[in-house]
């Protein structure tokens, strides 16, 4: 099969167009097209596959309800069949005893292809700002914590750990920033102060910009203002339930660096599974293209990185190449992965098609 792409990222840089050539499911060949050629399949859009450093579910499996290996591979398949080839199951606030299960997955499963990682997000959280996660679980740091984080780190396991800054003692965070633990900050109560000191500790991401973090005012920037006005890396669900896209928009365009701003999709199980699943108890349903709890509140998101690509560009004005650095490229940056690029022999399963309208189109 020959496709055509208007534009595409090859070597680290966007150009266009793109002949490519597919057979029998791998990428055997590309060039740039020449004026007039035609092929099987036109494309707006063609490069690597999208990363994505929150994943919580996915084809109705949670990494909370299924923390083993194969519940890792079943996330990861159902992803890599929407644009995502790429992604770290993320694992929310639990019993010592499941991150444990979830941890020896991860030890088992790493070398799996599109598994790049772990993402635990908690228990070390703020309980004023826990959202969906359960707060019988919300906990000090203790050292059950540390030795899963040493055990995937021993392995050279990437791992990402969201707490609280203000909730966890900044020689902890050093500590974990000297193990090459890239700790973010989230579902946090902190103000300016403390957040800048743990960015000076080694506090270097945070989780869902806005969300679960108190907001910023004239007087008392918090966290959340303290996290836009630092160098640091910052996701953002840009599922237009999350965050309003005026507040995503504001964000991105005062960052003081490029390049700092990236997407995560926060998909639960109903991405590419029932419009309902179970979490710590509760039966969190699909409502308006929301997902949410018992009491009212979202848990997580019913999204994949190609929506939320297609949302920056037609609700908020980015154009195509600085939204899929954000979904693409940055997320890689943040953890400190090899970008990657188009070369021969790429499985289709690592390779983005977007039709003009920033559709997934699959061969």
């Amino acid at each position: 099969m020959i496709v055509i792409a208007k534009r595409g990222w090859v070597a680290g840089q966007f150009c266009g167009p793109l002949r490519l050539e597919v057979v029998q499911g791998r990428l055997v060949g590309f060039r740039a097209a020449e004026a007039g050629e035609t092929g099987d399949l036109e494309v707006g859009f063609a490069g690597p596959a999208l990363t994505d450093l929150q994943v919580n579910g996915a084809g109705g499996v949670m990494l909370n309800s299924r923390p083993d290996a194969e519940g890792i591979a079943h996330i990861i398949r159902t992803l890599r069949l929407r644009g995502t080839s790429w992604a770290m199951p993320t694992l929310i606030t639990c019993e010592p005893e499941r991150l444990t299960r979830a941890v020896d997955a991860a030890i088992e499963a790493f070398g799996m292809e599109g598994f790049v990682g772990l993402h635990i997000e908690g228990p070390h959280l703020n309980p004023a700002k826990r959202g969906t996660h359960q707060a019988q679980f919300i906990r000090p740091f203790d050292d059950r914590t540390m030795t899963d984080l040493q055990r995937l780190r021993a392995r050279d396991i990437p791992v990402m750990l969201t707490l609280a800054p203000e909730c966890v003692p900044l020689p902890v965070i050093q500590e974990l920033a000297r193990m090459g633990v890239v700790v973010s900050g989230g579902h946090s109560m902190a103000d300016a102060a403390q957040t800048r000191a743990a960015l000076a500790a080694g506090l270097r991401c945070f989780t869902h910009l806005y969300n679960a973090m108190p907001a910023m005012t004239s007087r008392a920037p918090n966290l959340l203002g303290a996290a836009i006005a630092s160098e640091a890396y910052a996701g953002i669900i840009l599922d237009g339930h999350h965050v309003d896209f005026t507040m995503a928009q504001i964000a991105c365009q005062a960052r003081p660096l490029p390049d700092r701003m990236f997407m995560v999709s926060d998909a639960m199980a109903t991405i590419g599974g029932p419009d309902h699943f179970e979490l710590y108890g509760q039966t969190i349903r699909l409502k308006d293209g929301a997902l949410v709890n018992a009491e009212g509140a979202l848990a997580g998101a019913h999204t994949d990185l190609v929506h939320c690509l297609r949302n920056a560009v037609t609700r908020m004005g980015m154009t195509v190449e600085t939204a899929y650095r954000m979904a693409a490229l940055v997320p890689r940056d943040a953890m400190g992965l090899a970008r990657p690029d188009l070369t021969a022999g790429l499985p289709v399963a690592e390779l983005l098609l977007l039709d003009d309208q920033l559709q997934h189109v699959t061969v």
